[in-house]
């Protein structure tokens, strides 16, 4: 089979997932019945089911045929979601919070604070910090992990050492404590996940995942937090505007 062909089946399953002829929840037909739409082998529907679960738009099950999982993804405003208006808004406790409640959606963070050492690969190398992990949902599915690296004065003095941190979230208690985020710098790759990853955000081996790696610094230059997210890459959409120079 040619590929511009296979590429054509894999396009035009995505487009009707997309344009809401199959909705989520709903059931794709077998792929006898696709092998003989497209008057191809049963072997070439499935690989273009392979690419289409990695995509996040189905699930095949052995047996129990392949039911549509898409959902659109949540858009995530990368400079305006910090302003302190936009983590406040409707009563959030942080960024998050306040974007998914814009979106219509329900947040949820299961947060663990502890102590310990910054990894090396973030700019907090080797400092103690206090670390905050969260596990987040959107509409109880599982959207992002994220894990905020915190010098210890700092954390101390802005009182976010504790799970809940109250309106707006850290940066709103950093900037009550002086020390609020004047600056921030992203570093964004793509990868597979790691297992735990995988695991807790429902993902297969060949699925990818954002990290992004933010940095907050202070008005004087200082890092005040190294925040590492965790992001399925079919789930979220990376939203940047800016000013022309």
């Amino acid at each position: 089979m040619e590929p511009e062909s296979f590429s054509l089946i894999v396009a035009t399953i995505r487009r009707e997932i997309l344009t809401g002829s199959y909705q989520p929840g709903a059931a794709l037909p077998p792929e006898p019945d696709l092998a003989a739409r497209f008057g191809v082998s049963r072997s070439t529907i499935n690989r273009a089911f392979g690419l289409l679960r990695s995509e996040g738009l189905i699930d095949p099950q052995q047996g129990r045929g392949t039911t549509v999982t898409y959902r659109p993804p949540i858009i995530r405003h990368a400079i305006s979601r910090q302003y302190r208006s936009a983590r406040e808004a409707d009563n959030s406790h942080g960024a998050f919070d306040a974007e998914l409640r814009r979106l219509g959606l329900t947040p949820r963070s299961e947060v663990t604070v502890d102590r310990g050492i910054a990894p090396a690969e973030t700019t907090l190398a080797g400092q103690q910090v206090v670390t905050r992990r969260r596990r987040m949902f959107a509409d109880e599915h599982p959207v992002q992990l994220a894990t905020s690296y915190i010098p210890v004065a700092v954390a101390l003095a802005a009182k976010v050492d504790q799970v809940d941190t109250g309106l707006g979230g850290i940066y709103s208690r950093m900037a009550d404590a002086g020390y609020g985020p004047a600056r921030f710098a992203e570093i964004i790759i793509v990868r597979t996940p790691e297992d735990a990853e995988a695991r807790f955000l429902r993902l297969d081996p060949d699925q990818r995942v954002y990290v992004v790696t933010r940095t907050a610094y202070s008005a004087t230059g200082d890092v005040v937090e190294v925040n590492v997210m965790i992001m399925p890459v079919h789930r979220w959409a990376l939203s940047y505007e800016w000013q022309a120079g």
